[in-house]
């Protein structure tokens, strides 16, 4: 992990560890200087990136804010991280019904950019938040650059695990949404009647280096599923 995304995400997990309310001011550009024991750029580049993501603002002159933090149980749609971090990866928040290696479908193929003969991990897990449905999930990973899944693994934060056993970082993702009408077979995973309106996103997940490993297809339940998006106008 780059310097400036390990101490951002330090300083993140202070902020929410302390449960400091909004507008609580944090210790200036020295402060943290010190209190990291990093240069003046990574820190500048750290509060840049925490900027950006929406946990805190910058007032010049006078000081650094904590941003309004995320409401309890709800996903941010801006982000790329998958349920885990934003759901904190609860116990029995993934049901893992399938873990195979298939050959992809036309459309996976396209949106993976597979070659031709290469194989994918296909995961169908439900997605859970405190008892509660929250979305059926369909993924489609290359085995040529995530080696190994099980069910084991998927009943946990996938993407934590490819970052520390096959040092995939994770990039960024282009994110497709329509809405749909349940048919009967998701609409039973999700406790739903079939009919039913739903949110469907289609994201597709890049290494930082702008290789396709992860196409998913997330159907939301229409009741449990809730979301926010923090902007910034700079």
């Amino acid at each position: 992990m780059l310097k400036y995304r390990d101490v951002a995400k330090k300083i993140q997990q202070a902020i929410y560890q302390q449960n400091l309310p909004k507008d609580t001011q944090l210790p200036n550009i020295e402060g943290l200087i010190n209190q990291y024991q990093v240069s003046r750029t990574t820190i500048i580049k750290a509060l840049n990136c925490l900027e950006r993501h929406g946990v805190i603002y910058q007032v010049q002159g006078s000081g650094i804010f904590v941003r309004q933090p995320q409401k309890h149980g709800y996903l941010n749609f801006l982000e790329s991280h998958g349920f885990s971090v934003d759901l904190n990866d609860a116990p029995n928040s993934a049901q893992v019904f399938n873990v195979d290696i298939v050959q992809p479908t036309s459309q996976v193929k396209q949106n993976l950019q597979c070659e031709d003969g290469e194989e994918v991990y296909f995961i169908k897990r439900l997605r859970k938040f405190e008892g509660k449905v929250y979305a059926l999930e369909r993924s489609y990973y290359r085995k040529k650059m995530v080696g190994y899944l099980n069910k084991e693994i998927a009943e946990h934060s996938i993407f934590s695990y490819i970052k520390d056993i096959f040092k995939i970082n994770i990039g960024f993702s282009d994110k497709y949404f329509k809405a749909i009408k349940l048919d009967e077979q998701t609409a039973d995973y999700l406790g739903l009647s079939a009919g039913d309106p739903a949110l469907c996103v289609e994201e597709i997940f890049y290494t930082n280096t702008g290789e396709p490993f992860d196409f998913s297809t997330i159907i939301y339940h229409y009741d449990n599923a809730k979301f926010y998006v923090q902007s910034n106008s700079k």
